[in-house]
């Protein structure tokens, strides 16, 4: 956890109450709805296809108890009673008041969580691995760096007003968590030969109308010089990027149509000019930094105690803990991850009963810590292996204990159309269909890891293109209609997905999925062979074969 300074909070009140402000002069009809617009989106308020929403970023997904039940309570009182946590690590609200949003904000203030930056053209909350700090295989905790970015990019005044939308995401482990190559810049912590710790950067990656997975352009910056060199991107861009179109707005468009090497030039004759200026890092600023996170005091603890061996016998508990209990770098430890996929249910929602609820089980078992993945589930990241029996069995209770992480009914989805006013189509409902479909945990432990990702438009928030299966909707002629694409990945692998054919009407989607799945088992070369290798070993057209034999 990072403990706020008296210059953040200072920040978000003086915010929330010019916000305030802003809404009363909306309310009394001072503001025009287009001159408010431009306002409220830098404040996370959206207007969607029902009513207003509120987005509220959680920076690099990491969160308080305290923070939670401040989240709990805006849901209770303020919405409908749940979330819905993003591929973003935002939560939104989806059916609050305008009237009531600085009433909200003014509550999330007090516990140093805001709004701010998480919609408009500029850079947005910078996200990172779910399990930083506690897996075995990094390098140091990337979220020190995500703070760095965060302090940096906050109201940054060259850089409110970008081309377009802006996005970090770094990671620090060998398995990308982070889906850094998706980002307009991502950054890759590591150690080079020479023994020294830095960054590969890439830059350009990016989903929606025109995808594209991220080009390296620097393969080591030091940590020294990694704010001189991103602002270095940032005003290439901000320079060069288009304003006259917002399809073409993005970087990777900017960096698709220079080509790398001309956009190298372009960020080196840039950096050359500043790398030795104000944003250099010296140890001591980044050491500042790394000194207000809080980090717990470890017990020394048996990595295989009785509780842990007895609960194994159980096999409800056995198959929760194969499935959601990942290695921690303490022995005795261990990451637990919260499904919020439970079977018929919207993906990513929580109720404000369940917040509160896991927000207690963080103070009793996991320091009082809790992080948000991209992938639209939870995580206690400092859980004793003692106690996850026990654990396992409160979270059981309140509905997050599903086994069924990374596997098929894990889906990642947008709101879609029940809420946006953007989408051409669904997402919950054939997101909802689908988990009914394979609800068997025996049948989805079988098929093994498979992602399903799926998008109500091409704006891509369920970022189709990079899930194993990816469904996009899409309207003809009034009627919803869904792109299937297979193969496609988010990890230090990733790749975009590839069309298996003609789009198919709501009402056949999940037959679509099951028929792939079944193609799937019957033609990998053995149970272990995941569907993502079987697609890029065979390619397409064996599941096309699949799915239109009969359409």
């Amino acid at each position: 956890m990072y403990a706020y300074d008296e210059l953040d909070r200072t920040i978000v009140n003086e915010r929330v109450s010019e916000f305030r402000d802003q809404v009363a002069r909306r309310l009394s009809g001072e503001l025009t709805e287009d001159e408010f617009k431009s306002l409220r989106l830098m404040n996370g308020v959206y207007l969607q296809l029902h009513a207003y929403m509120l987005r509220i970023a959680i920076p690099y997904g990491t969160l308080s108890s305290k923070q939670l039940r401040a989240l709990a309570h805006v849901a209770r009182k303020y919405d409908r009673g749940y979330g819905h946590f993003t591929t973003r690590q935002n939560i939104q609200y989806n059916w609050i008041k305008l009237a009531e949003i600085p009433d909200a904000l003014e509550h999330l203030a007090k516990v140093g969580i805001h709004g701010m930056q998480t919609s408009g053209n500029c850079i947005r909350n910078v996200t990172s691995d779910q399990w930083a700090g506690v897996v075995p295989d990094e390098v140091e905790d990337p979220r020190i760096w995500a703070e760095i970015l965060r302090q940096y990019s906050t109201l940054h005044p060259e850089f409110s007003f970008l081309p377009r939308k802006f996005k970090f995401a770094i990671t620090a482990s060998d398995h990308d968590r982070a889906a850094i190559k998706v980002h307009d810049i991502g950054l890759r912590l590591y150690r080079n030969a020479a023994g020294e710790v830095g960054f590969e950067v890439m830059v350009g990656g990016g989903l929606g109308r025109t995808p594209f997975i991220a080009k390296t352009i620097n393969e080591f910056v030091s940590r020294r010089d990694i704010l001189s060199y991103v602002e270095a991107i940032l005003r290439v861009y901000n320079q060069y990027g288009r304003r006259d179109n917002i399809y073409k707005a993005r970087i990777k468009i900017l960096v698709h149509e220079l080509g790398i090497e001309k956009f190298k030039q372009e960020v080196e004759e840039e950096w050359v000019q500043m790398r030795d200026g104000a944003l250099a890092l010296d140890e001591a600023e980044i050491e500042d930094i790394r000194s207000r996170f809080f980090y717990p005091d470890y017990a020394k603890l048996e990595d295989t105690p009785p509780e842990l061996t007895k609960a194994l016998q159980n096999p409800n508990f056995e198959a929760w803990y194969r499935n959601s209990v990942a290695p921690h770098k303490q022995a005795g430890y261990g990451i637990v991850t919260l499904s919020l996929k439970p079977v018929g249910g919207p993906p990513g929602d929580a109720t404000a009963e369940q917040m509160d609820e896991i927000a207690d089980l963080a103070d009793k078992y996991s320091f009082g810590e809790i992080r948000v993945g991209h992938e639209q589930n939870l995580a206690l990241p400092h859980v004793a292996k003692r106690d996850l029996p026990a654990l396992w069995r409160a979270l059981d209770r309140i509905g997050v204990a599903t086994p069924n992480v990374n596997l098929v009914t894990d889906i990642i989805a947008c709101p879609g159309l029940d809420y946006c006013s953007l989408a051409n189509a669904r997402s919950i409902p054939i997101a909802q269909e689908i988990t009914r479909r394979f609800a068997n945990i025996d049948t989805a432990n079988l098929i093994g890891r498979l992602h399903i990702n799926i998008s109500g438009c091409i704006n891509a928030c369920g970022h189709h293109h990079v899930g194993h299966i990816g469904i996009l909707g899409v309207e003809k002629n009034g009627e919803e209609f869904y792109q299937i694409t297979i193969g496609g990945r988010a990890d230090e692998g990733a790749t975009l997905g590839q069309l298996v054919g003609p789009a198919v009407p709501f009402d056949q989607v999940a037959d679509v999925i099951e028929d792939i799945v079944e193609a799937y088992l019957a033609l990998r070369q053995r149970p272990g062979e995941l569907f993502v290798d079987t697609v890029k070993r065979l390619g397409v057209e064996p599941f096309k074969e699949r799915v239109y034999a009969t359409r």
